[in-house]
């Protein structure tokens, strides 16, 4: 799943990117609300934490530009913890949630959880389909025996992403985009060696390949 961390504070920039990866995020960041807004459409993340205090343009402009252009990736606001105004004005604005700082690590990860499940449509941490189950929290899925697998950060966010939409056909190049980190080396051929590998935990018809298109989930039985 990718995020982008929209934070001009570099101490707190520096405390939320592993913490953020860690919880199983590809995370993309920007400093200032010009390059976040372009990222913000150009990444097309799966979730954004916009702080609002933002250089070059404010944060509510930010966002109410996306809006304006039909971008409704989901949105968490970071507001002063006294800004109650600011609170209003970022929902009336369009973002999805918001929290105050300073701030527990615990409460921001849960806030993203349940903007996720509301966005997917999701009615709790716990993914499954076709027998297969992922719990989002532990990053650990069981296989239709039951069987407890331990996965890799790559293997979680494409499972994760495949579950989310189990009935999408995903192009090669829309599961890199979600599951990989700019940085990272993104060649066609590793992801799917990744599918490969989600093939050899859940069998090989849990996941379809559509000659052309790309990859789907089987259809539930």
């Amino acid at each position: 799943m990718k995020l982008l961390l929209i934070e001009d504070d570099p101490q707190l920039q520096n405390a939320l990117l592993p913490l953020l990866r860690k919880a199983g995020y590809a995370v993309e960041s920007a400093t200032n609300g010009i390059d976040g807004e372009f990222l913000g459409d150009e990444l097309q993340p799966d979730l954004i934490i916009l702080d609002l205090g933002l250089p070059g343009r404010p944060g509510l402009e930010v966002l109410a530009n996306w809006r304006t252009r039909g971008n409704d990736t989901p949105v968490l606001v970071l507001t002063a913890r006294d800004a109650w105004h600011e609170r209003v004005d970022g929902l009336k604005a369009g973002a999805d949630d918001y929290l105050g700082k300073p701030f527990h690590s615990a409460e921001l990860l849960a806030r993203l959880e349940a903007i996720s499940r509301r966005h997917t449509g999701q009615l709790s941490n716990q993914l499954s389909w076709g027998g297969v189950s992922l719990d989002c929290e532990r990053q650990q899925a069981r296989d239709q025996q039951g069987q407890l697998i331990e996965l890799t950060a790559i293997e979680f966010r494409l499972l994760r992403y495949l579950l989310q939409h189990p009935s999408e056909v995903h192009s090669k190049t829309r599961l890199s985009d979600h599951v990989y980190e700019e940085a990272q080396q993104r060649d066609s051929n590793v992801m799917e060696v990744y599918i490969n590998r989600l093939r050899q935990y859940f069998g090989k018809d849990f996941i379809h390949t559509r000659r052309g298109q790309g990859y789907q989930l089987a259809p539930q039985p």
